[in-house]
């Protein structure tokens, strides 16, 4: 199990956001099982668990393309007590009927091409893992067809700036509007802060 980021909510101060990454679904099982069930948990899960008001909202997601996945090495973890980078990092998830692959299918042909053409290339593109949730003492949301995309930038103004060349892109609007009769839900951006051990800047 490799932590890959913990961010901080700048729209929702009580609530963080938190990646965690596995080889494969059984790897998941094995490494949550482990952990939940270790000695680390037992002391301090009930500390842990009395600071977290909700702690269900769990989504499993996989690269949405070969190579669209995260790439971090934990070795370059900052170590204890360094300071929070000064990075932004946007989340935006769009939402789609279950079962209709359309919209994702919008996503991996025709939105990711021009964000690399107008902005930074986004740190991963992710849509909703189907298999079975091999841990069931975690729940995880179901019924859901979603694609994520994570994206860093020096700081908010650049994600703005990003933001507005892709609403007066040709092509780019014209991706959007298709994608806007696909989606069940108005995108949502999560406006996110890494903390100080974040392996994602």
């Amino acid at each position: 199990m490799l932590v890959l980021g913990q961010f901080r909510n700048l729209d929702e101060p009580d609530r963080f956001v938190r990646l965690r990454g596995f080889e494969d679904m059984t790897v998941r099982h094995h490494a949550l099982t482990g952990f939940y069930d270790g000695p680390v948990w037992a002391e301090h899960g009930p500390q842990a668990n009395a600071t977290m008001a909700d702690s269900d909202v769990v989504l499993l997601l996989r690269p949405l393309t070969a190579g669209s996945g995260f790439t971090v090495r934990p070795s370059h973890r900052p170590r204890p007590g360094a300071p929070a980078p000064e990075g932004f990092v946007s989340a935006t998830v769009w939402s789609f009927p279950p079962g209709q692959p359309e919209g994702i299918a919008l996503i991996r042909h025709g939105l990711l091409p021009v964000l690399h053409e107008t902005g930074p290339a986004p740190l991963a593109a992710l849509t909703t893992e189907t298999a079975r949730n091999t841990f069931a003492r975690l729940p995880v949301r179901t019924g859901e067809n979603a694609a994520v995309v994570f994206t860093s930038y020096p700081d908010e103004s650049a994600h703005r700036r990003h933001m507005a060349e892709m609403r007066v892109h040709p092509r780019a609007r014209e991706i959007l509007t298709s994608i806007g009769r696909e989606q069940t839900a108005v995108p949502r951006t999560l406006r996110l802060a890494p903390t100080s051990r974040s392996l994602l800047p």
